[in-house]
């Protein structure tokens, strides 16, 4: 179970990714050996997944972004098991989630621009196995993305 020092730490830690151990622990309160303990326990259980750094996709050319609402022809066996063997293979294809209701897979397309999209549906999306339907929505502006948790 987490405490409120365990939340403390770990907001900071969302707040400010790169910050150190002596940094974290001065801001949660704490000293450096208790705050870096807590910190392993919660790495040990799981707790803390992983550690990353977010790129500008934008500064990189990937101008487009494409949200795929992707439904699969499940009388085929193993249709799920195939179409994410091969979708997982796309290096466009940011995120992919399966879903319970009308939709069975979510997926995050990036391109450079609408012709590479282009290309990319056609030639990739599209050659998947086992779609029956596919609904796309182009992202306009994204107004909020946090990826932090409300601690």
């Amino acid at each position: 179970m987490l405490d409120d020092t365990d939340r403390r730490i770990l907001r900071q830690m969302q707040a400010d990714p790169a910050a150190s151990v002596a940094t974290i622990a001065e801001r949660a309160g704490l000293s450096h050996a208790p705050c870096w303990r807590r910190i392993g326990r919660m790495e040990r259980d799981g707790i803390i997944a992983g550690r990353r750094i977010l790129i500008d996709r934008r500064k990189l050319g990937l101008e487009v972004q494409v949200f795929l609402r992707i439904t699969l022809d499940k009388t085929a066996r193993n249709a799920f098991d195939a179409f994410l063997a091969e979708a997982r293979r796309i290096p466009e294809v940011e995120a992919i989630q399966t879903l319970l209701g009308r939709v069975d897979v979510r997926m995050d397309v990036v391109a450079r621009d609408l012709a590479h999209y282009q290309q990319i549906y056609r030639d990739r999306i599209m050659a998947l196995p086992h779609i029956l339907d596919v609904e796309s929505l182009m992202l306009m502006a994204e107004l909020k993305n946090s990826e932090a948790l409300p601690l």
